[in-house]
């Protein structure tokens, strides 16, 4: 009897834990779900004859190696810098890991280890990353193998509100983790355009958001580059491409002035501001502006400092956000950042009712036979509600379905990988079709 174990059974948790639960009734597995919080690990496991819910503090050493000790696969929905913690243990025991998170460098390192005991490591493996790398990889081989050359590839993912659920100016709610958003694009953008490289730095990363087009969806929506587009030329097979750029979907508006929060100071996690908990929103405020900024109030000289009217669309979004209200913070000395976001958490908490959204766009540019053609395709999925996300969906999802792949001994590649291979793309991305994930696409002539 094989056994599965879950670590992390929060939001992005739910669709995973539902699915290898259904699937270990059809082949009489084991799933333990464990968490800091039994109960919710509980709640996810529900009294399934298959499951069972554990306790664990993931920083006790033993009893977490007790508990991957039982295990065949791992899956590891915890914090990303505590993932290796897990993948040492995984080589220690001999045990399969699965991850939905960027693959660090610390994790790659261990490849040839994970390699030499025949161990399936497989990161990236939700949604972005995980669903754009193998709905990408598709299309590349597709185009190859007809005789194709990739001039340009793009991809843009977001995790949004449904239209239809947008009641704040922000036109946004947290679908995912909080402290990811707020921290979002920290570093330098890296991609290239037109055989050029590009590098944009954070503090204009937002500032140079391009809007772009979602054929058949309501709203208009932009995109900012994403992290190191480089890294995945020789991943995908596309070394010499070149553009090549991978981004994150928002709706329009919404980069300009979370620029504002980035230009302000906002978003930086580096520093604590000492007794924080006596402050005021309107005393922090004040606290980042100098006597060079005009203004009679704390609200004008923000507006003078981010070179904008006090009346913009900017500056209504800051307030909206309570920023310049007299409410106390009640962090005792918390960074910037910590601030924005427990703030964030009431502004855009998501509702019982109220339904997310998934947006993916890939756009490649090939030639064939002589002439220039674009292939667009898309994905659009919404949530059921607050307890049941496209998001989780997403993230989920293509992680179960490996789950069942590694135990049905259909993978063959060992070691430390990302989902780009064909016998991981094609039978996750088929299994997808039947939760409603489907690409529409269409592919044109370019210039005539």
């Amino acid at each position: 009897m094989s056994n599965i174990l879950v670590i992390g059974a929060g939001r992005s948790a739910t669709a995973l834990i539902g699915y290898v639960l259904t699937q270990a009734k059809k082949h009489n597995w084991n799933v333990t779900v464990c968490d800091n919080n039994l109960e919710l690990a509980q709640q996810k496991v529900a009294g399934h004859s298959n499951g069972r819910a554990a306790w664990l503090d993931v920083m006790k050493v033993n009893d977490r190696r007790d508990l991957i000790g039982r295990a065949d696969v791992v899956v590891s929905l915890l914090p990303a810098f505590l993932h290796i913690e897990v993948a040492h243990d995984c080589i220690r025991l001999k045990k399969h890991l699965i991850t939905a998170s960027y693959v660090s460098k610390e994790m790659y390192q261990l490849g040839d280890d994970a390699a030499e005991r025949d161990l399936i490591f497989m990161g990236e493996m939700g949604l972005d990353p995980g669903i754009d790398h193998m709905s990408a990889m598709q299309k590349i081989d597709e185009i190859k193998e007809k005789g194709g050359k990739l001039t340009a590839f793009r991809s843009y993912t977001g995790g949004l509100i449904a239209p239809e659920c947008n009641d704040n100016p922000w036109n946004y709610k947290f679908t995912w983790n909080p402290r990811n958003v707020v921290l979002a694009g920290q570093g330098t953008a890296q991609y290239r355009e037109d055989g050029k490289l590009k590098y944009i730095p954070y503090n204009r990363l937002f500032a140079d958001a391009v809007p772009i087009e979602i054929d058949g969806v309501a709203g208009e929506y932009e995109a900012y580059a994403n992290r190191d587009s480089l890294l995945y030329r020789v991943t995908y097979g596309l070394k010499g491409i070149p553009t090549l750029l991978r981004g994150t979907i928002r709706n329009r508006g919404y980069c300009e002035a979370w620029n504002a929060l980035v230009k302000i100071g906002l978003t930086d996690g580096s520093y604590p501001i000492l007794h924080s908990h006596k402050l005021t929103y309107h005393a922090l405020m004040e606290a980042y502006v100098g006597s060079e900024h005009k203004g009679n109030t704390v609200k004008e000289r923000i507006a003078d400092l981010l070179g904008i009217d006090v009346k913009s669309d900017i500056m209504h979004k800051l307030e909206w956000l309570g920023l310049f209200s007299k409410k106390k913070i009640n962090l005792q000395n918390a960074t910037p950042a910590l601030i924005l976001e427990n703030l964030l958490l009431d502004k855009w908490k998501l509702q019982p009712e109220d339904k997310d959204m998934i947006l993916m766009q890939h756009q490649f540019e090939y030639e064939l036979d002589g002439k220039k053609r674009l292939l667009t395709s898309t994905l659009v999925m919404r949530g059921a509600g607050s307890h049941d996300t496209a998001m989780a969906r997403l993230v989920g999802l293509p992680m179960g379905i490996f789950v069942k792949l590694v135990l049905e001994g259909r993978i063959t590649q060992k070691g430390v990988n990302i989902p780009v291979m064909k016998e991981v793309y094609e039978p996750v991305l088929e299994e997808l079709k039947e939760f409603g994930v489907e690409f529409t696409e269409k592919d044109e002539l370019v210039g005539g």
